[in-house]
């Protein structure tokens, strides 16, 4: 009769430990030692142990799904404390509501400090915050401006306000603001700053993106990497983007003014797509 390996008992017969049931295991512990055949209470238990693992690990995955959506629905709270505090200049309070509101979008997301992105909130259901997350980063802006000590908080703010701005409709609102507002300031040199940045790297695709009312449209995207991949790897391209770049504001605010028009655009900027795809 055999001996098991696992157990040390002689046995009627020996059982091949299947490759799947193996990973399984070693996930469970990486430490237990494995050997390719045992009896057939050994492989029952190892069974056993494998699937209440996987039970844990299942009921830990909806644990952790379940609070991220109670703290997504939690954010409302909060927005609406920091509004209510800005309005009531109670800058410090909102200040504290705000980045309890960036902290807990870095926890549903899983990212780090300061470590936001617009490519996080692609989904249909999350792209309007798109547009409170870079309002929030702008009133940050304006609050840490008011003391010398902020300013590296300052600047993180305004490197994540360029990310979002270009994908939100306030996008000129927040500009005219900024152009304002520099002009009383305590760091005026960082709101220019920031003004000539947003206007270098904010409009790319600024007319699409009016067109289709969203960054993440997938004509907007393929617009975008029909730029990236083609037209900024030849020097004409490189004259067309500067040229699209200079006219895009001026057309894109009459887009917004006149969203009437926007049906016939979008059918001319697919077929426009339909163009590149075979270029």
């Amino acid at each position: 009769m055999p001996n098991c390996p696992q157990c040390g008992l002689d046995v009627a017969d020996l059982l091949p430990i299947d490759p799947e049931l193996k990973m399984r295991v070693k996930e469970i512990d990486s430490d237990y030692q494995l050997v390719d055949q045992i009896c057939r209470s050994c492989l029952l238990s190892l069974r056993k142990k494998a699937s209440a693992s996987g039970s844990l690990l299942v009921a830990q995955e909806k644990a952790k799904h379940d609070r991220k959506g109670k703290l997504w629905k939690s954010r409302t709270s909060l927005i609406k404390q920091g509004h209510a505090q800005m309005s009531n200049k109670l800058y410090s309070e909102a200040a504290i509501s705000y980045e309890k509101y960036l902290k807990l979008m870095e926890i549903v997301f899983e990212v780090e400090t300061g470590k936001l992105t617009p490519q996080l909130f692609k989904e249909a259901a999350k792209t309007p915050e798109l547009t409170v997350v870079a309002g929030i980063y702008w009133d940050l802006v304006k609050i840490y401006d008011t003391s010398d000590q902020y300013g590296d908080r300052q600047r993180m703010a305004i490197n994540q306000l360029v990310k979002f701005l270009p994908f939100t409709p306030i996008y000129p609102d927040v500009v005219r603001k900024a152009s304002a507002f520099a002009k009383q300031a305590r760091h005026p040199d960082v709101i220019r700053g920031f003004l000539a940045t947003i206007k270098q790297q904010g409009l790319r695709c600024f007319i699409a993106t009016s067109t289709f009312d969203s960054g993440f449209a997938p004509e907007v995207i393929e617009l975008r990497n029909f730029r990236d991949h083609v037209l900024l790897k030849k020097k004409w391209g490189h004259t067309l983007v500067e040229f699209y770049y200079f006219s895009s504001p001026p057309i894109a605010r009459l887009i917004n003014k006149f969203p009437v028009v926007k049906p016939a655009l979008r059918a001319t900027l697919r077929a426009v797509i339909k163009c590149v795809n075979s270029f």
